[in-house]
């Protein structure tokens, strides 16, 4: 095999310069390339429900317990229901769990409602009415009737935070225009019925 000669080596270590100088070059170039960025952020994004809570002063006990009716007995109390939420929203009451007697009473029992300010449960003193809910005369059982959020009275509108409502309830044991064999049979009957307050919102 021949060796190559002295001018033979040196000119390819001559050309082999400049492609070693080219290729260097060229990865300095695509280094530098790939430094070159941009980025942005939109951080922090979340989400949550807004809460709601509708409470009444009641502290777990009946509004009305009548016992020993007789006819033209009439009462009224008062009940205040709190609304605390964080989302605007709609308070409508409507009736639940209607007892129905053989005798009819829930017709002779008769409701009216109102709402306002003042009063609570132990006591309608300083109570100030500003909107009727229920007409006077409406029959227990056509209260009844009204037995959900969609068919609701009172359309009461809060806003965020806390607000109060207060609902004076009359009733009257009312048999006009029955005739006295009438009256006799409704003895020994008995009714009832649960109002509630819903609160959902808008």
């Amino acid at each position: 095999m021949r060796t190559p000669s002295r001018k033979s080596t040196k000119i390819a270590t001559a050309a082999a310069t400049p492609v070693a100088v080219l290729l260097a070059g060229a990865l300095v170039w695509q280094s530098s390339h790939a430094a070159f960025s941009g980025t942005t952020r939109n951080s922090g994004n979340s989400w949550s429900t807004g809460a709601v809570s509708l409470t009444d002063d009641d502290a777990g006990s009946a509004r009305f317990q009548a016992e020993n009716m007789t006819p033209g007995d009439t009462e009224t109390k008062c009940i205040k229901v709190t609304a605390t939420t964080n989302v605007s929203g709609l308070v409508k009451g409507y009736a639940l769990n209607a007892v129905t007697s053989a005798q009819g009473l829930e017709n002779y029992i008769k409701i009216g409602m109102t709402s306002g300010d003042g009063g609570g449960f132990g006591s309608c003193t300083g109570y100030v009415q500003n909107q009727t809910v229920v007409p006077s005369g409406t029959s227990l059982a056509d209260l009844a009737q009204i037995d959900e959020y969609a068919e609701g009275v009172g359309g009461w509108s809060v806003a965020a935070g806390t607000s109060s409502r207060t609902y004076a309830i009359t009733w009257t044991f009312d048999t006009t225009g029955l005739n006295q064999t009438q009256v006799d049979q409704l003895q020994g009957a008995k009714t009832g019925i649960d109002i509630q307050w819903e609160l959902q919102t808008d």
